[in-house]
């Protein structure tokens, strides 16, 4: 493979890992966010609790996240296919990314919230603030800089997912890597896409703790 095709493959696999990853974290933080602040709510000690659905819905993200990303694609692919037309390729895989994800988030956006000091929302609750209100204005914003540290776990979670997906097909530079670097025994092409890799975790790493550091620079 000369040089050219090489940097051209390598281009489209990065927009597609690329698309898939801010995809599928997006839509995964749109699933996982309510779920996770509503782990948190109807918990015994929460601000409305509700056992039964507390139990019931960790149960469901218990059971996920339990499951690794691969068999849980191929256990999903047929009705995958049935959704959106293709077992295969950027948007199966983008779907199968957020059913892997969408758990996973819950429970970190779980965690960060458990950080927020419970006097904090005593006192929003002795103020007289609703319930919408403290979850608003007291748990997401006394939790923003371990949310957007969490957000970035996520990302790069969710980018390793889709360079797995690479060995069903799936796309992106993970499929560059099995398709050229292992099946036809191209090893260059392999490392390549492994540093390209790299290069991409490092860089949402950096840009998540930044972010994070600025706004918890701000709540100090």
């Amino acid at each position: 493979m000369d040089a050219q095709t090489l940097l051209k493959l390598l281009g489209e696999g990065t927009v597609q890992t690329l698309i898939m990853t801010l995809v599928g974290t997006l839509v995964s933080y749109m699933i996982g966010l309510p779920v996770g602040v509503s782990l948190i709510t109807s918990s015994p000690n929460g601000i409305r609790p509700m056992p039964v659905y507390n139990k019931v819905m960790g149960f469901i993200v218990n059971v996920i996240r339990s499951m690794p990303f691969l068999i849980l694609m191929i256990a999903f692919m047929p009705y995958i296919r049935i959704l959106i037309g293709t077992g295969i390729g950027t948007a199966a895989t983008t779907a199968a990314l957020i059913l892997a994800a969408w758990p996973f988030v819950a429970r970190m956006v779980e965690q960060s919230l458990l950080e927020v000091d419970p006097g904090v929302i005593e006192a929003a609750q002795a103020m007289g603030a609703s319930n919408m209100q403290i979850i608003r204005k007291v748990l997401l914003l006394e939790a923003r800089p371990s949310l957007l540290n969490g957000a970035a776990v996520a990302t790069i979670t969710i980018l390793g997912y889709s360079a797995m997906a690479g060995t069903l097909g799936g796309g992106g530079l993970g499929d560059i890597a099995i398709r050229f670097g292992h099946y036809r025994f191209q090893p260059t092409v392999m490392w390549i896409t492994i540093i390209v890799l790299v290069v991409l975790v490092q860089i949402m790493q950096e840009i998540g703790i930044r972010v994070a550091a600025k706004l918890d620079n701000r709540i100090n």
